[in-house]
């Protein structure tokens, strides 16, 4: 019985910790879910109301790249672009999309060859961007999002 006494004591004493309840604390679950977060992806890519009806996450990414090259590309085709040799080159353009629809331009990557054919180019590029259509923001978890992009624009000139 002594023994039994002891023993139930024992087990009540090291139960205790049992109900004890763990502050958790806010900063520690921000850290956590900051970790898992993948900052380089969004839920939903900018788009352009035609391209709302595209079925997959890619499928509108896609198609929101693509609508935008033609649409640079066809207001490049407006320009009458004279040169002394073909061109059949690439220029890399960088630019940003606001959480509220804004396109701006970051950087557009100089291609040496064309510069020298073209020198207003990179004019001629921004120029192009003024009349898009409007462009929906990105969402990431329900929010609107700034997303940054690069697209190659190819120019041709025969």
């Amino acid at each position: 019985m002594k023994y039994l006494k002891f023993f139930v004591l024992i087990i009540c004493l090291t139960s205790c910790d049992y109900f004890e309840k763990k502050k958790v604390n806010t900063q520690d679950i921000i850290n956590e879910e900051l970790e898992t977060f993948n900052w380089n992806d969004v839920d939903e890519y900018p788009s352009f109301d035609n391209c709302n009806n595209s079925g997959t996450k890619e499928l509108r990414k896609q198609c929101f790249q693509t609508t935008l090259t033609n649409h640079i590309m066809s207001q490049l085709a407006l320009r009458k672009i004279v040169v002394t040799k073909d061109l059949n080159d690439t220029i890399n353009m960088s630019f940003s999309i606001s959480e509220k629809g804004d396109l701006r331009v970051l950087s557009i990557e100089d291609n040496p060859n064309i510069t020298s054919q073209i020198p207003d180019i990179n004019t001629f590029l921004i120029e192009s961007l003024n009349n898009l259509p409007e462009i929906s923001p990105a969402i990431k978890r329900g929010q609107q999002v700034k997303t940054e992009f690069k697209i190659p624009i190819i120019i041709k000139v025969e």
